[in-house]
């Protein structure tokens, strides 16, 4: 497919099929995200793929500790609150997936139990931890080349045959996720995603995040009208 289908096809998957993703998909995934631009080739990415046993127990351990209570343990920097747009566009989402879901606003189990799915990875048969190279920690630029690999990353995955979403809740635990998956201490965890076969009985697959306009994003200066 073009690019311009690609991207508008390319949906964040939450529902997946237990199938095994066989290790050769996924190297032939990683190997077109690694065409992501980075400053000055600098590629301070790493991908760590996690299937089997040691999701499972990366599973246990995220679920248990966020449902005892306890803070949470990631490696990047956090503390913010999205206010305004950012936060209508949160909300929104959240309204979207609820309402195909049929999860009603005072239906607290329902949502608690979406949450934790969040926390298991949405069960999904692949987890990619995505890790920076500790010396780059505090470096935004490399913050940046690692968010342009992600998107190579999912974008790649989709045109295996394969959904993903970029899960934040999946490494809110981050302490367990590096025992389970031997992460080096030289880098650190940014991000992971949920990846296999989607299941398409899933509903909240077929929700698509919707876009602003451009004049709310995007403004051009020395053009003629």
């Amino acid at each position: 497919m073009d690019f311009e289908t690609l991207v508008g096809e390319r949906r964040s998957i939450r529902g997946y099929r237990p199938d095994p993703v066989p290790r050769e998909v996924i190297e032939e995934v990683i190997e077109i995200a690694k065409r992501a631009p980075s400053s000055m080739n600098t590629q301070p990415w790493h991908f760590h793929v996690i299937t089997g046993e040691p999701l499972e127990r990366i599973r246990e351990g995220n679920t248990e500790r966020m449902m005892a209570g306890a803070s949470v343990d990631r490696e990047i920097k956090m503390g913010h609150g999205y206010e305004g747009p950012h936060r209508e566009r949160q909300v929104e989402i959240a309204v979207q997936l609820f309402e195909a879901m049929g999860i009603e606003r005072n239906d607290k189990q329902r949502r608690q139990d979406w949450v934790m799915r969040g926390f298991r990875q949405f069960d999904a048969p692949v987890s990619v931890v995505v890790t920076l190279d500790k010396a780059l920690e505090h470096d935004t630029i490399g913050h940046f080349d690692l968010g342009a690999a992600t998107y190579g990353l999912v974008l790649a995955a989709w045109t295996k045959g394969l959904g993903s979403v970029i899960n934040g809740q999946g490494i809110m635990q981050s302490s367990v996720v590096r025992e389970h998956a031997a992460i080096p201490d030289d880098e650190v965890i940014m991000t992971c995603v949920a990846m296999g076969y989607p299941d398409h009985d899933f509903v909240a697959n077929d929700v698509k995040s919707r876009r602003v306009p451009n004049e709310q994003v995007a403004t051009f200066i020395g053009f003629d009208d």
